[in-house]
């Protein structure tokens, strides 16, 4: 592994305002995060985590001091300049899975790399290839109201996956799974975090979830109250 940050916050603060009362989302969080990290913010609601996924994200920006993600500083940058970090590097996955639901499984995987300028063949490639790292080849003509929940959230994962992003931010991934196709989803992103070096970080109150960490950071009311390494404790009953 290399031994360089590919994010970086510093003294980072999100106040947002409710009227005439301030909430703090988050409240100087230092963190550094290396490639091919396999990490998890865990905490009650409302302690910042989402927020900070979003920061790190490029979908929202620090109210105070700085993140800086793979090189680019998201206070300062562009929405077009956040927009193309995002595009480029960083893949979303979302307990709510987000299936564009007139397009098949294949037309879901592609729609992140159609702006990337490629041929349809080196498309077509990419697509194949995502999908047969989810154990979903055969699935490509179904569209999602045909797929079950774990077959719906492994899409979703080939999606974000599909350009072979350095980070991918999973926001409470297995909310809506059942225990096998929890346990299913993370033998699949724990075999990608390693074949790829891609760097995953969670934000979860999934018990099964963190069984599978390699770092556990817990914040309390938008503070770091604890920065853990961890030794994965898993007890899924699927082979990988």
């Amino acid at each position: 592994m290399e031994n360089s940050h590919i994010i970086e916050t510093k003294d980072l603060v999100k106040v947002y305002s409710m009227g005439e009362h301030k909430i703090w989302a988050l409240n100087k969080v230092n963190l550094c995060f290396e490639k091919a990290e396999f990490a998890g913010l865990v905490g009650p609601s409302g302690s910042g985590k989402t927020t900070l996924l979003n920061i790190v994200g490029s979908l929202d920006s620090p109210s105070e001091g700085s993140a800086i993600v793979l090189g680019n500083k998201i206070e300062d940058i562009t929405h077009k300049q956040a927009a193309a970090l995002r595009n480029q590097h960083i893949g979303f996955i979302f307990q709510t899975f987000n299936l564009l639901p007139v397009y098949t499984v294949y037309e879901n995987v592609e729609f992140p790399v159609l702006l990337m300028g490629l041929s349809h063949e080196e498309r077509k490639t990419m697509v194949l290839d995502a999908l047969e790292w989810v154990g979903l080849a055969d699935r490509a003509k179904s569209k999602p109201a045909q797929l079950s929940g774990g077959q719906s959230q492994r899409v979703a994962i080939a999606r974000a996956v599909v350009k072979k992003p350095a980070i991918i931010l999973a926001d409470e991934p297995t909310a809506n799974l059942d225990a096998e196709n929890s346990y299913h989803i993370l033998d699949t992103m724990e075999r990608l975090n390693k074949n790829l070096g891609t760097t995953f970080i969670f934000a979860t109150h999934d018990e099964k979830v963190i069984r599978y960490l390699r770092r556990k950071i817990t914040l309390i009311d938008g503070k770091v109250a604890k920065d853990e390494a961890m030794t994965p404790q898993k007890s899924g009953g699927v082979d990988r």
